[in-house]
């Protein structure tokens, strides 16, 4: 699991190897990730957009941008907690995963909340 908080948002994730979803005959691999955002500060800020960097086992990175996660752009009060779960396809049995949420205040200060490292590995194949 990784976690990270960013001026009050607090980014947890934990990600699964699925083999029955995976081919690795095919060098396919899937994992799931499911992301909780927790606002553990005083103001609310909503999630606006994403970025995330995919690194494979050999080193080959691709960058994701988009609006929202799942179709959503949540708000997030203070105490307020949202959860999803998405998926990546790599070519190699373990990569990584980090980014950042791109989050906007009520009032319309923007930053980004960091989403720290965490590893989409296969169990056992990596020591």
């Amino acid at each position: 699991m990784s976690v990270a908080t960013t001026q009050g948002i607090r980014v947890e994730v934990r990600s699964e190897y699925r083999p029955d979803r995976s081919a690795p005959a095919g060098q396919r691999f899937l994992f799931t990730y499911t992301v909780r955002l927790t606002n553990e500060g005083t103001e609310p800020a909503r999630l606006v957009s994403r970025h995330w960097i995919i690194t494979d086992a050999h080193g080959a990175q691709e960058e994701v941008r988009g609006e929202g996660v799942v179709g959503q752009q949540p708000r997030l009060a203070a105490g307020e907690t949202f959860e999803y779960s998405s998926f990546c396809i790599l070519k190699t049995p373990f990569g990584a995963m980090r980014g950042t949420y791109q989050m906007v205040r009520d009032g319309g200060g923007g930053f980004d909340a960091a989403i720290a490292p965490f590893s989409l590995a296969i169990p056992g194949s990596v020591n």
